[in-house]
């Protein structure tokens, strides 16, 4: 049982791996990315959600920004200690500021095609139909458990659902190599998940993503 959704928004930033301080995207959301938008709209320990394919909607577009961030984090202890009733942690934003150049998306579309399957955590009482009603009564209403974003949580998305793509517009008519691209993350060890990667191209606009156990995924 498949489904689709059109999303869109003006900025995307779906970072690269490899570059470790400045973030550089990809050319297109990922379907780790992707994964993450359907969660957003319906995460259930009985699901697990799966793209099949992603079609490109407009050309892709660049932008170079630079934003002052902060450098550091708070100690998770001393969050943990003042929840307690300790004193409260402090970050002074002028000794940890640091800027730093990013290489982002701009004015992107998508449209997102995927499928759940049942996980090892369904309930007696739960079911494929169960959830696919679900999926389609939040989706078409617009709702979210947390609001679906784009590579980073600063850039968030609208997002709808498809139902009739006939009507929709045609993805982008071109074929480019993306080359590897992150996949999504291996949690059989919770405390150091595994990245794995395929070989992308997009061909017409539209990008085919492998089964997880595909020999075209490795990690």
């Amino acid at each position: 049982m498949g489904f689709c959704i059109a999303v869109s928004g003006d900025f995307a930033c779906f970072t690269r791996p490899e570059m470790k301080v400045e973030r550089v995207s990809y050319d297109v959301i990922t379907p780790s990315a992707a994964r993450g938008i359907f969660d957003a709209i319906l995460w259930k320990p009985a699901i697990e959600w799966r793209i099949h394919k992603i079609e490109v909607l407009k050309p892709i577009r660049w932008v170079n920004i630079r934003r002052n961030e902060v450098g550091s984090v708070l100690p998770v202890n001393n969050i943990a200690k003042a929840m307690k009733g300790g004193a409260a942690p402090v970050l002074y934003i002028e000794d940890n500021r640091q800027q730093r150049a990013g290489l982002f998306l701009r004015d992107v579309a998508y449209r997102l095609h995927a499928s759940f399957r049942m996980t090892k955590n369904a309930g007696e009482s739960d079911n494929t139909v169960k959830f696919a009603e679900m999926f389609r009564r939040r989706a078409s209403k617009g709702q979210c458990f947390n609001q679906p974003y784009l590579g980073t949580r600063e850039f968030s998305c609208n997002f709808r659902l498809v139902d009739d793509e006939t009507n929709e517009t045609d993805p982008l008519n071109e074929d480019r190599p993306l080359g590897w691209m992150l996949y999504d993350l291996d949690y059989q060890d919770p405390i150091d998940p595994r990245p794995l990667f395929f070989n992308a191209v997009m061909e017409k606009g539209v990008i085919q993503v492998p089964d997880r156990n595909s020999e075209e995924v490795r990690g």
